[in-house]
């Protein structure tokens, strides 16, 4: 009996520590909402309004990469100052680099970062380092989006609400004026440290991609390292920098199994796949179809290609990119090797002098002919730091001097630049070829070219019709220069080769998400906007519309304004369209500017169907997208809209541009632009 009601006992002390237990639990969770509430209502003080972005994050690796402890390398090496990059395209972080290899002149030995593979948080124990300095070289990509790299660090900037005090910090952004948010994650950056008690030593910097971008860069640099070297009371030591980022190692009987032959991260990614497949490891998809979208009678070429994706584990949706690695034409690359004098097929390496940093410019030890087909832009005009490199390499003192004025930011500089490099389109092929004296190493060449990037497409189907596939629209580029070259696409040339006849036939794909969407309700009218090649997302929109018509559901008015040359040329799906209009599911507007003596363009057409466009969007809470050319025609599309709710809703200047970005946030005016 005993030992029963000290078993009994023992049951209910349980029963009450267990419900104690429950009731600190329950508190605790009380404490951690109230507190996160409080932090919550704290920040969005503090947050000025910002766009969500409508580019998802592309992870560079298979798996997450381990975050970096950017602090203990500072330390362990005795720096001060780190510059972190948001880079696209690799500019940003070519401009992260001079600056950090400058800073040896000011005894403030610096180190590059890539926000990605780092733990920002980490910024807040930046202040405790003497003389500490951050600087953020920002590109902003598209419709105001971060860079892929740097989208993590930037939600975690918008969320934060730690104390910054102590913590210098500078900003130079890159963008491009022809975009609606131009440099808006630079400013946004610059902004919210100074929220957050961080101390601006110099005023923002902005680059314009769309004029000379180095030069902005340059100008900005010049009153960077004064302004530092006031505010930390430093002085310029005049030590010499090394123009070298890279050292090379030549290997001479590498086994062939060690050697990358084009694969973007992981060595034998390409013979060895495994998802998931994103930008570092992307999916060797074998084409299925490759046909020709123009009539008989064009002088030019569109395609229209599928991909197979059965199997990959890749999923898509509508209004999704398709990102395409392309290859360098064979023959620029024996060009490049045949003007230099070196054997392409030999093996090297490129590794950082700076012996704490292991990153490469590109994947090797590769051969000389796969770093120039895969890895480099040699197609591009190249930047004026490239020429200012390259000018050490002229014998010839006149081609020196020529290389170094149009590196310059002189204005003669500039105006060189402009009509040798730009308007008469030379890339580096070109350069090698009219510059005789000029034989760089290799080595160095293949260091101060950019890097070969992606190409990204609009995916012209829906999974719902195709689940299986991934379509991509494609007009192939090519076009004589002032020189008399024929300049060609790098991607469409090389896709316009290809053909599922012709096996193997695989091509390096991923998917990169986007927020360019259909609304939720199919019954929710629409309008798209996308002459030539822009109508390739809407052609994916259209069919998942029928495809929910013939799920029975209802399915609001679609409308779409397209615009081409001439209809017996370039009308793309038009056989596809004319079915949609039959069945009664579209409203297609159509403009040929060539079919007549006055050209008509889908400007014209949105301008006599000012009732249409303002019954969608402001009687019947529509949405508008457009796709296309964001330099002209979506500029031009966005005036249009402006002016028709100006004058239908009766409203202002101010108020009508309200209203428009209004719709941009709750998503009912989204636009897929290109420069």
């Amino acid at each position: 009996m005993k030992m029963s009601g000290s078993s009994k006992s023992e049951n209910e002390l349980e029963t009450i520590y267990e419900s104690l237990l429950n009731i600190m639990l329950v508190a605790s969770l009380l404490l951690v909402a109230a507190r996160w509430l409080f932090k919550t209502t704290k920040r969005e003080d503090l947050m000025p309004a910002t766009k969500s972005y409508s580019i998802q994050p592309t992870s560079f690796a298979a798996v997450p990469p381990p975050k970096n402890s950017f602090i203990k390398k500072l330390k362990a090496s005795g720096q001060s100052l780190v510059v972190f990059y948001g880079s696209q395209t690799g500019t940003a972080e070519k401009f992260a680099n001079i600056l950090a290899k400058e800073s040896i002149r000011y005894k403030m030995k610096g180190m590059v970062a890539d926000p990605e593979k780092c733990d920002m948080e980490e910024l807040v124990h930046l202040k405790t380092i003497r003389n500490n300095l951050a600087v953020f070289c920002l590109a902003t990509y598209g419709e105001g989006n971060p860079t892929d790299n740097a989208m993590e660090f930037i939600d975690w900037l918008k969320n934060s609400d730690d104390d910054l005090t102590g913590l210098n910090y500078a900003v130079f952004g890159l963008g491009n004026k022809i975009y609606n948010y131009y440099n808006e994650i630079g400013v946004y950056v610059d902004n919210r440290l100074e929220q957050l008690g961080a101390t601006r030593v110099i005023k923002l910097g902005l680059g314009d991609d769309n004029a000379n971008i180095e030069d902005d860069f340059i100008t900005w640099k010049d009153k960077f390292w004064p302004a530092v070297c006031e505010f930390f009371g430093i002085k310029e030591t005049g030590e010499n920098v090394s123009i070298r980022h890279y050292k090379l190692t030549e290997h001479a009987n590498l086994p062939t199994d060690c050697i990358y032959t084009g694969e973007i991260a992981r060595l034998h990614s390409f013979t060895n796949q495994k998802p998931p497949y994103d930008a570092a490891n992307p999916f060797l998809a074998p084409m299925i179809m490759n046909r020709q979208l123009h009539g008989p009678a064009s002088n030019r070429s569109c395609m229209h290609i599928e991909f197979n994706i059965d199997g990959s584990k890749m999923h898509y949706e509508t209004g999704d990119h398709l990102a395409v690695y392309p290859v360098n034409n064979p023959e620029l690359v024996n060009k490049i090797g045949k003007q230099i004098g070196v054997n392409l097929n030999n093996v090297f390496s490129l590794t950082n002098t700076d012996e704490e940093f292991t990153k490469k410019p590109f994947p090797c030890p590769c051969s000389y002919r796969t770093a120039l087909t895969h890895y480099l832009d040699i197609t591009s005009n190249p930047r004026t730091y490239v020429l200012k490199e390259l000018a050490e390499y002229a014998a010839d003192p006149t081609e020196k001097e020529k290389l170094k004025l149009m590196a310059s930011t002189s204005v003669e500089g500039k105006a060189a630049y402009q009509q040798w490099i730009i308007q008469e389109n030379r890339n580096i092929v070109h350069i090698l070829e009219d510059i005789h004296s000029l034989k760089p190493p290799l080595d160095h060449l293949c260091e101060i070219l950019p890097r070969l990037q992606c190409r990204y497409y609009s995916i012209s189907s829906s999974p719902k019709i195709y689940p299986t596939s991934v379509h991509i629209t494609a007009l192939v580029v090519e076009y004589k220069t002032p020189t008399g070259r024929i300049n060609k696409g790098v991607t469409t040339t090389w896709l316009k080769k290809k053909h599922p006849s012709d096996p193997p036939c695989l091509i390096p794909i991923f998917v990169r998400k986007s927020e360019f969407r259909l609304p939720t309700c199919p019954s929710t009218p629409i309008v798209m906007i996308g002459p030539g090649t822009g109508l390739a997302p809407f052609r994916g929109f259209i069919q998942e519309r029928d495809f929910a018509r013939k799920e029975g559901k209802e399915v609001g008015d679609t409308i779409l304004y397209f615009g081409c040359r001439k209809s017996q040329e370039d009308f793309i799906y038009c056989d596809e369209l004319e079915e949609y209009v039959k069945s009664g599911l579209l409203t297609l507007h159509s403009a040929f500017s060539r079919e007549q003596a006055q050209k008509i363009y889908v400007t014209h057409l949105l301008e006599n169907n000012k009732e249409e466009l303002w019954r969608v969007m402001g009687e019947q809470n529509g949405h508008v997208y457009v796709c296309g050319d964001a330099k002209n025609m979506a500029q031009d599309v966005h005036n249009i809209l402006l002016k028709i709710v100006k004058e239908r809703g009766n409203m202002s200047e101010v108020n009508a541009a309200n209203y428009i970005k209004k719709m941009e946030l709750q998503k009912r005016y989204c636009r897929d632009v290109w420069s």
